[in-house]
């Protein structure tokens, strides 16, 4: 059996093929690479193996990128340090993943569930990538406070205490950095409230608001409340009076 595995830290990749030499003496490795960069560019211009080893999070993105530039019909075992609930996730998609710290007998279960597999052809990879990276995404924003959003050509995850606010505009969704940095999303204002945590309050239809980021909230007549946040911002927050208690109430947590 020809493998690839994809990591980018040396001594785990050495790790992870010794203990699956151990398991099957017959594994072959055709490479080892670091990054998204690196994966692009070799199997550009290799031949395919017949299992790849990969970690999600590498030093230049996400390992999800690499279908995102290059078609890849090969089998794919993910390596992550996520635990059970976006392991159960990531599994009903029929990709199979192993948990760091790799221990023998997971792997020898992954590797059992590739023997099953291996004579069917993997037509959807590229579905299973993109459902993957969606469920990626939603286990990052609810359990390790991590927005992930694409800009440009790069997948950048930006933590939710760093996230001033999100907002719409001309029927497009912002996010507003602590920075003061704009990044354009494609999810919509209500997809984003599902998302993320009770730190965020929708104030109006147009702002949804991280309380850490607020200065302070003031009289606005009639009964109405401003709210001012603790970076410049050019546009008017305005709550209604209908919500006024609600976000006094939520202020006070």
């Amino acid at each position: 059996m020809k493998i690839v595995i994809i990591e980018d830290e040396d001594l785990v990749a050495e790790d992870l093929f010794l203990t699956l030499k151990q398991i099957r003496p017959d594994i072959e490795l055709m490479a080892s690479l670091r990054s998204v960069k690196e994966s692009i560019e070799y199997f550009s211009h290799n031949p395919s193996p017949d299992l790849i080893f990969s970690d999600i999070q590498l030093g230049d993105g996400l390992s999800f990128e690499i279908s995102n530039s290059i078609e890849i019909n090969v089998p794919i075992i993910f390596c992550t340090a996520f635990d059970n609930y976006a392991i159960k996730a990531f599994k009903t998609n029929g990709i199979d993943y192993v948990l760091k710290p790799y221990y023998k007998a997971s792997l020898e279960k992954a590797l059992s569930k590739f023997d099953g597999l291996k004579t069917m052809l993997v037509k959807d990879i590229q579905h299973q990538y993109n459902v993957a990276m969606q469920t990626l995404q939603n286990y990052q924003l609810k359990e390790s406070g991590t927005f992930m959003i694409k800009y440009r050509d790069r997948f950048l995850p930006i933590d939710l205490n760093k996230i001033v606010l999100f907002y719409i505009e001309n029927e497009i969704n912002h996010l507003v950095t602590h920075t003061g940095k704009i990044y354009y999303i494609p999810e919509s204002l209500e997809e984003t409230e599902n998302k993320v945590s009770s730190d965020f309050f929708r104030i109006n239809r147009q702002f949804l608001v991280n309380r850490n980021m607020i200065e302070d909230a003031t009289e606005y007549f009639p009964r109405k409340l401003k709210i001012n946040l603790k970076i410049p911002f050019d546009k008017e927050i305005i709550a209604s009076k209908e919500k006024r208690k609600k976000i006094l109430e939520w202020l006070q947590q």
